[in-house]
């Protein structure tokens, strides 16, 4: 599918014009900027090339050629996948995983009626006010693990952590990464709002909930140890202290490192803007904390992290995929043009109108620059003088860029990240789209309701 996508790509260069906009020192648009840019579409066929003063469409050989480019650019990204895969082998060599499942599951009693809103809540908390997405990764085989224990498949697995993190990400309460680059593009301060955010994100997630609750159906019985409460003394034979118990305490302290490591990245990347790269190292140096404190020696580790790294493989491969599409278009000076368009359809009608359009319009603009920080640094220098024009405020303007991008991050198979989740869950994009698009659909009109609502009380 993937390289589908790569091949249309490859020939909307030939059919869209190439243009460019303007752009400051820290690479913002300057409004009004655009301008078309000739085309030499004989150079597509030429080695020696096209003029600087000229645009090119693709070669046919960026069908495969934009793939290690795409891959290159994506490199902090790709490896730090691989190495949460390692982390996760690790892990799941010491026991440790399976057994704080089982006691939650103990706990609760196997009742997933409680298990997965608590679990939603704390996911998507995190996305909406921390602007966590890419390390939940981290948590979608612990996820598959809890899945298997109550007697659902891999799908609703992947989709407890996906639901919840797309829908903290489409609210962003105070997520950073969004709301610092976009709000003070159009004059409002970073972090206002938050109050109509935050009712979205109380509507919008026992939705989610509901949702992933009321479509899926488990496909076996839970476990049979989910049926009473653990006994202590069933941890080492007849109770006694042996090496059951050690285990035990190993394990327990496996769960300590991982809580621990979490909250250091969480704090690594609210106060020191951690990226890829420092999550990377930072993954490398859990999985080496947790062999230390679980007992694994170090052959077994070092084992143990190739097989993880390995089951991560197609999900590093698919986001050097998605980054490819955006490669192709961006050498072809064609995204330019695309938002150029979008744009001018969006000027001179009524302030509703506009604001919905522009959702809209993000969420077109989503599927060709799945980045959030390009997606701002683009759109919202031309938004915001539209929106202010058309009696639509910089913090509707905002608005409507957060619901479109966190929309189409649900859907768009040119999302790195989205194409990771399944791979890592093991579940198919055609088998997701059939899932999900109900959902989906339900939050663009409550998103469209939103959106009018700010118009109406003028937000």
């Amino acid at each position: 599918m993937m390289l589908l996508i790569i091949v249309a790509a490859v020939a909307l260069t030939y059919v869209v014009p190439s243009g460019a906009f303007e752009r400051t020192p820290n690479g913002l648009v300057v409004p009004g900027s655009f301008h078309t840019v000739a085309k030499d579409y004989g150079a597509a066929f030429r080695r020696s090339g096209h003029s600087n003063a000229l645009a090119s469409p693709a070669s046919p050989i960026a069908v495969v050629s934009a793939i290690p480019v795409g891959m290159v650019r994506s490199a902090p990204l790709i490896f730090m996948i691989l190495f949460i895969g390692g982390m996760f082998g690790v892990l799941q060599q010491t026991g440790a995983l399976e057994s704080g499942i089982e006691r939650l599951l103990a706990i609760t009693r196997g009742n997933v009626r409680v298990v997965v809103p608590v679990l939603m809540l704390l996911i998507a908390a995190g996305g909406t006010f921390l602007g966590l997405i890419s390390e939940y990764l981290v948590i979608i085989p612990m996820a598959l693990v809890l899945a298997e224990r109550l007697g659902y498949d891999a799908l609703f697995g992947t989709a407890l952590v996906t639901i919840a993190a797309k829908i903290g990400y489409l609210t962003s309460v105070t997520n950073p990464l969004a709301l610092a680059i976009a709000q003070p593009i159009v004059g409002v301060p970073v972090f206002s709002g938050a109050a109509f955010r935050a009712a979205t994100f109380v509507l919008f997630l026992p939705l989610g909930v509901w949702y992933l609750l009321a479509r899926c159906r488990p496909v076996s019985p839970p476990a049979v140890a989910l049926a009473a409460p653990v006994d202590a003394s069933s941890i080492a034979p007849g109770g006694a202290p042996g090496a059951g118990s050690r285990l035990a305490t190993r394990q327990t302290l496996v769960l300590v490192v991982l809580l621990a490591a979490i909250g250091g990245m969480v704090y690594g990347v609210e106060r020191f803007s951690w990226g890829s790269s420092e999550l990377g190292s930072m993954y490398i140096a859990i999985a080496v904390a947790i062999a230390v404190a679980g007992g694994v020696s170090s052959r077994e580790a070092s084992h143990a992290f190739v097989r993880g790294m390995q089951g991560m493989v197609l999900a590093a491969l698919l986001v050097g995929l998605a980054a490819a599409v955006e490669v192709i278009l961006r050498e072809a000076m064609i995204l330019d043009s695309i938002v150029a368009f979008l744009t001018r359809s969006v000027a001179g009608k009524p302030p509703v109108v506009v604001a919905n359009l522009m959702m809209l319009m993000q969420m077109v603009i989503d599927v060709f620059i799945p980045s959030t920080s390009g997606k701002a640094a683009i759109t919202m220098p031309i938004l915001g003088p539209i929106g202010g024009l058309s009696g639509v405020s910089g913090q509707v303007t905002v608005q409507a860029f957060l619901f479109g991008n966190g929309l189409m991050n649900t859907l768009t198979p040119t999302s790195g990240m989205l194409l990771a989740y399944l791979a890592t869950g093991k579940v198919s994009y055609g088998r997701w789209i059939r899932f999900i698009a109900p959902l989906a659909a339900a939050l663009v009109v409550l998103c469209a309701a939103a959106l009018t609502i700010a118009v109406v009380i003028g937000l």
